[in-house]
């Protein structure tokens, strides 16, 4: 799947001690601070879009999130691999497209090339490799194939009128038992998982599963839906969780450093994925670390499309807004944290980028060394986005101050600050 363009990313100063921060990053399992990437590469997942409706303002904050980490790993001088996905078929896309009257690959299309276009906007680095469902269906279905013949698989009786030729072959469910490890990613006890399964997608109630639990791998062919011809499992197409699983295997290999997503993904879809991971790659093969950015609301629930809440990214550009603003207005709070949108956190957006802007418009300004060392020090403190923007701000006052003494000034210093808040935080000046 083409990717969009890769912003520019400027090379900054090293410290003058040599010594770069070790980047950590809060992990979901343990929860502490962990050095995901201690060698000289960092291999990260998370798991894309389903393109059933434009870019809002929750996908947004977690790809910013993750895009400081490649930033943070970059300035470190890691050689980083960024992988995702798109889920372009799904049941909410076929569900939009239906209630829509489109087909549904020109609807995955559309809003795929609309995310490009936000990304872009936003200047988020690109994933390479960056995979569609529909692309690797071949090798999911190979995949699930593989666990049918381990036994770590099993099939369930479809209702009249499915599985097209071959009916009886069956729906594929993983067998969570197989796995000894399972519940290890998000150590939620049965009961939530329970819960949680049954809110997101699960299917708990089906006649004929082992355990309430086990996911589906592979949903035989049922009227009206798109199908591929799988060999042993008959017409169908992939479960949710088995893709992420193989996308990431196929992409950057088993283990990686870390898998991300929103905080809505630790269960069921990471503990899942993972958990089909190590039945295809063995049990080493989880992530050394998980990822999870907080969710962000919108008058007063949580933004989803489900409720309709949403504010697009899209719309922001297409009313004016400059993206840079709305990259800033997100930063302004921690990954982690769940926080709520509204027109004052954008204007405060709009307002620090003016601010910014008119600090760097001169050729001489405050010494850089003590904020480019913050700069560093505050993403490799679990991607501290606010402290890094306070750091700049103070900065930037210092610079406009009425009056000041500028004896002491450096040159160049204005475009060391802009190159250094395009090279960390990725807002160009």
């Amino acid at each position: 799947m083409l990717s969009w363009p890769a912003p520019r990313i400027p090379e900054l100063p090293a410290p003058l001690d040599g010594n770069r921060p070790v980047v950590r990053v809060h992990d979901t399992t343990t929860g502490g601070l962990v050095d995901a990437a201690p060698g000289t590469t960092a291999r990260t997942y998370v798991c894309g879009i389903t393109p059933y409706d434009a870019t809002h303002l929750g996908h947004a904050a977690t790809y910013l999130a993750f895009d400081l980490l490649h930033r943070a790993w970059t300035d470190a001088g890691k050689d980083v691999t960024y992988c995702s996905n798109v889920t372009d078929v799904d049941d909410p896309l076929l569900e939009r497209a239906t209630a829509t009257g489109q087909d549904w690959r020109e609807l995955a299309a559309s809003q795929t090339a609309l995310f490009r276009e936000d990304m872009t906007a936003l200047g988020v680095v690109p994933p390479q490799p960056w995979t569609g469902v529909v692309e690797h269906v071949g090798p999911i279905a190979e995949a699930v194939a593989q666990m049918l013949a381990d036994g770590t698989a099993y099939r369930v009786p479809v209702e009249p009128g499915a599985g097209g030729a071959d009916p009886d072959l069956g729906d594929v469910y993983a067998d969570l038992t197989a796995d000894p490890a399972f519940g290890s990613v998000s150590r939620f006890d049965d009961a939530t998982m329970a819960e949680l399964f049954a809110e997101r997608g699960g299917d708990p109630d089906r006649d004929g599963k082992k355990h309430p639990l086990d996911p589906l791998l592979w949903r035989r062919e049922r009227p009206g839906e798109p199908t591929w011809e799988a060999g042993v499992l008959g017409t169908g197409r992939p479960g949710w969780h088995v893709e992420c699983a193989v996308i990431a295997r196929d992409g950057i290999g088993l283990p990686f450093d870390v898998q991300g997503g929103g905080a809505d993904l630790v269960f069921p879809h990471h503990e899942m994925s993972v958990s089909h991971g190590r039945m295809l790659a063995g049990p080493d093969a989880a992530p050394r670390a998980h990822v999870h950015a907080g969710l962000i609301s919108y008058a007063g629930h949580k933004m989803s499309k489900s409720r309709g809440n949403l504010v697009l990214v899209s719309a922001l550009r297409q009313d004016g807004v400059d993206p840079m603003a709305v990259r800033l207005a997100v930063l302004a709070h921690h990954y982690r944290t769940e926080w709520e949108w509204t027109d004052a956190v954008l204007a405060a957006g709009v307002a620090r980028l003016e601010h910014w802007r008119a600090a760097v418009s001169g050729n001489g300004g405050p010494a850089v060394t003590a904020l480019l060392a913050e700069l560093r020090a505050a993403l490799a403190d679990d991607l501290d986005a606010p402290r890094a923007l306070t750091a700049v701000d103070a900065w930037a006052d210092r610079s406009l101050e009425p009056g000041r003494d500028t004896t002491h000034d450096e040159e160049g210093a204005p475009g060391v600050v802009a190159r250094a808040v395009d090279a960390l935080l990725g807002v160009r000046l």
